[in-house]
């Protein structure tokens, strides 16, 4: 980098994927100010300690650590030395309404053993079903991942012709990409479910979905000890180590910008910091909505980038243990199909959701006081849409369903245990993160709408504004945010070596 090259950049917001862009760009020379609205970094993996419980209140998942790790190792840093991580065993255990269970393990004598429930030859068909799932991983990895990938049109200059793009299997749905190999409908319905990880619907989401199966067996399921808070924590001591001036409690509200470039950003406290270059963490829809005046084009232009799905997120802590649970856990629907056209078509709350239930203290007792433990609950539902509104007495609703529908599984008088709660709607994860209409995983994955893209991280419309987190490529969740930390570095050196 040459003096005469731009110097000073702003990040705007600190979730994930603005950590690891400050940390990527801080890396490379450049002087960065990451300006957070919220108390703490860390965006919607956040964190609440009440009445003796630590709840973490965004992910509970971390898969492919070697994106963390590279963070680190660019700097000549050991991501041990920061954030502690251990696998969890089983993956995650799987209930059904007829009473039976499944478990996901990385232990293929134990899954045999696991399937061999399902029938003689299930084991063979999930073998041939994983081995698919590499396919579209390996392929994916290579370039999407590797080259931040931002188009189709990239994407086909990349790989050569429109019949090595067949091999993502776009035009197929998830669902259907899954029965090419499996039978038992239990089994279907547990590998449509990790679409979970992209608050999508396996019906609507390009098969290329599939390859998320072999990113949790190929690279592991971890938990952060102390909790999944750490993560933050850890890529905030690297950051200021690395002299990035972090900033919380600092609004942004304003880009401001002349001959097609940004020229500073504008503070909710009055203050202007000038900007070589800006980063936003904050989604590209809500920025060009809150943050610029009259992009009314371009937002109508983005529109296909439609968010994801919501929830709502149930943090329980109960003065009970229910031995039964493992560290994850998914009770399903008896209607799956219902379940996602109601969330993702009609707009409203599913009569009978499939539930995914964390109960961190499996791994972690120290979460919660002796003889307790914590169980949330997050059962997607649609994200904030003007023309159906949903109200506080539809959630209370659906919260109450919820409960009965996990006592009725197995977790014995679940409402009478709780002595601690804390709830978050669609309404609160809007106001707290200023998500696209309170969704959780940025851009839905719909193969109609976009083929699965999401967002391109250069913005159209000022020529140094850049965009980070789940609503530009390659994705929602901790992984993929981080990831595109890390490639918007990339883009920016190569855009100022031009």
């Amino acid at each position: 980098m040459t003096n005469n090259k731009p110097q000073h950049i702003v990040v705007i917001g600190a979730g994930l994927g603005g950590l690891s862009a400050a940390i990527s760009l801080a890396s490379e020379g450049f002087t960065v100010d990451l300006l957070e609205k919220n108390d703490k970094v860390g965006g919607k993996l956040n964190v609440l300690a009440k009445d003796g419980f630590t709840f973490d209140l965004g992910p509970s998942i971390l898969t492919m650590p070697h994106i963390f790790r590279k963070l680190f190792e660019r700097v000549g840093k050991n991501m041990a030395d920061y954030v502690s991580i251990e696998t969890v065993e089983p993956h995650w255990r799987n209930f059904f309404e007829d009473g039976s269970t499944l478990d996901l393990s990385s232990d293929p004598a134990v899954m045999k053993q696991e399937l061999d429930k399902l029938g003689s030859d299930t084991a063979r068909q999930f073998d041939e079903f994983l081995a698919y799932s590499k396919r579209l991983c390996d392929i994916t990895e290579d370039g999407y991942f590797a080259h931040g990938l931002d188009s189709f049109w990239e994407l086909l200059k990349h790989y050569g012709s429109v019949k090595s793009l067949q091999e993502f299997d776009v035009f197929r749905s998830m669902d259907q990409g899954v029965k090419r190999f499996i039978k038992n409908q239990k089994l279907v319905d547990v590998l449509n479910y990790f679409i979970k990880y992209v608050g999508s619907s396996p019906y609507d989401s390009p098969a290329l979905m599939n390859l998320l199966p072999y990113i949790q067996f190929g690279y592991g399921l971890w938990y952060i000890k102390g909790g999944m808070y750490g993560m933050a924590q850890g890529l905030q001591k690297l950051a200021l180590e690395l002299g990035v001036n972090i900033q919380v409690n600092a609004e942004v509200v304003e880009i401001q910008h002349e001959g097609g470039r940004a020229s500073a950003v504008r503070l909710a406290d009055g203050r202007v910091l000038a900007a070589d270059i800006v980063v936003s963490n904050m989604e590209v829809i809500p920025a060009y909505k809150n943050l610029m005046q009259g992009q009314e084009a371009e937002i109508r232009r983005v529109e296909k980038f439609a968010p994801s799905c919501s929830g709502l997120v149930l943090h329980l802590g109960v003065d009970t243990i229910y031995p039964q649970l493992a560290h994850h856990n998914f009770f399903y629907s008896d209607h799956p199909r219902e379940h996602f056209k109601a969330i993702f078509h009609d707009h409203r709350l599913s009569e009978d959701p499939t539930i995914y239930l964390v109960a961190p203290c499996k791994s972690d007792p120290s979460q919660a006081p002796s003889g307790c433990e914590i169980i949330k609950i997050l059962p997607h539902i649609p994200h904030l849409d003007p023309d159906k509104p949903l109200s506080a007495d539809d959630y209370a609703a659906m919260r109450e369903r919820v409960l009965i529908k996990l006592e009725r599984m197995g977790l014995t008088d679940l409402r009478k245990h709780i002595v601690c709660e804390e709830s978050w709607t669609p309404v609160d994860i809007q106001a707290k993160y200023y998500s696209n209409q309170g969704s959780i995983y940025g851009v839905v994955a719909d193969r109609f709408k976009n083929l699965g893209f999401k967002n391109a991280q250069r913005s159209k419309v000022l020529k140094n504004l850049y965009f980070v987190g789940g609503s530009v490529n390659p994705g929602g969740g901790m992984p993929m945010v981080t990831l595109s930390g890390q490639l918007v570095r990339d883009k920016i050196l190569a855009d100022l070596a031009k």
